[in-house]
């Protein structure tokens, strides 16, 4: 079966209705407002989110009270946050803990990931944020046979946003995945200083924190990788609305600055300059594209399709960012102009859940080209 790029009628009205919430309730002034006080994450926004629109459950059967929707839907919402970097836990929450929790499989994962369609709760998987698929995510907690945690997992994203954790450690039979809320004794967040002011990252200590086990070493590891994957092609999505977003307030900015008596946007080297970022997006499009619509459909080429959507469409969201601020002149160079915002979470997206160095290897690999001298 070849993949579907397009967007069907349901993607766009989800489309519609986020892009709606979003215009009226993340204006970039009130992001830039968040990123200077002690709460980045717009609490009542993902509220909103979760429960009315319901994107906190989309991945989840309807039977564990979800939306029952795919990965062509969650990577349409990651679109429209990335164009506004809203300041909500949704790759976090309904991406990564989501998807291992249902991967994992048990009555006790499924019981968890309920409380997350439903918006009740919201979690984080406490891996590093730059894990990429394929990486060892278990060798530094250890749990022992009761569920006590112990050791520290460093840039763990939406973790101060999370009510729980879903954790990856080791125990005495192997590798496992706990349950543990973030207010549990034991268990203590420090927040560095992010690059990316929307999305904080968290590292947390588990010093005998008393967890629940809620997968063992026949589904934890599995389920794991199965995350990291989605959230590797996923991502891509998010950078590819971001991208588009740089592009489009870039051309309408250019279509009104004038310079030497001439609109700025008639100048022949801008229009090359922004006619090569727009076909690099349409190809992130595709790319983009093509990771989701292999998620959805559990296509065995989805390794392939991700490491190839991660490899360019990073990039692309970088290069867009950073021609957004320059284009913008001596006001994209400003803290009160978003552009800023929008250069942050294009950088730290790049080493998010895999470089695009690392996905290039990885590709090689999947398709059998010969590793370099």
């Amino acid at each position: 079966m070849s993949a579907d790029l397009l967007y069907s009628d349901v993607e766009n009205d989800l489309r519609a209705a986020v892009r709606g919430l979003l215009a009226d309730r993340c204006a970039p002034a009130d992001v830039l407002a968040r990123c200077e006080d002690d709460e980045p994450y717009d609490a009542a926004l993902w509220r909103t989110l979760a429960r009315e629109v319901g994107v906190a459950g989309l991945l989840v059967p309807e039977k564990l009270g979800g939306q029952g929707a795919s990965a062509r839907e969650a990577a349409v919402v990651l679109e429209e946050l990335g164009s506004f970097v809203a300041p909500v836990p949704f790759l976090g929450s309904a991406v990564l803990a989501t998807t291992a929790l249902l991967a994992a499989g048990t009555t006790e994962a499924d019981a968890a990931v309920a409380g997350l369609a439903e918006g009740e709760r919201t979690a984080a998987l406490a891996v590093p944020l730059p894990s990429a698929p394929g990486a060892e995510v278990f060798a530094g907690l250890r749990a022992d046979a009761d569920g006590v945690l112990g050791g520290r997992v460093t840039s763990v994203a939406d973790a101060t946003a999370a009510d729980v954790l879903i954790v990856p450690a080791t125990g005495p039979d192997g590798p496992g995945l706990y349950e543990v809320r973030t207010d549990a004794p034991g268990v203590a967040l420090s927040v560095p200083v992010p690059l990316d002011l929307t999305r904080p990252i968290a590292d947390v200590a588990f010093d005998g924190a008393a967890a629940r086990r809620i997968a063992g070493p026949a589904t934890a590891a599995a389920a794991v990788e199965r995350a990291l994957l989605t959230g590797a092609g996923l991502l891509a999505s998010e950078q590819l609305g971001l991208a588009q977003r740089c592009l489009d307030e870039t051309v309408a900015y250019l279509k009104e600055r004038h310079q030497f008596g001439r609109v700025v946007g008639s100048f022949q080297s801008l229009k090359h300059r922004l006619a090569d970022l727009w076909l690099e997006i349409v190809q992130a499009r595709a790319a983009a594209r093509n990771a989701a619509d292999a998620l959805a459909r559990d296509s065995a080429d989805a390794p392939v399709a991700i490491a190839v959507a991660q490899a360019f469409c990073a990039p692309v969201a970088v290069r867009a960012a950073e021609e957004c601020v320059q284009l913008h002149g001596g006001i994209g160079m400003t803290w009160e102009h978003p552009a800023h915002l929008r250069l942050k979470r294009a950088k730290a997206d790049e080493i998010a859940l895999g470089t695009p160095g690392r996905h290039r290897a990885a590709l090689a690999a999947l398709v059998e080209l010969p590793a370099a001298g």
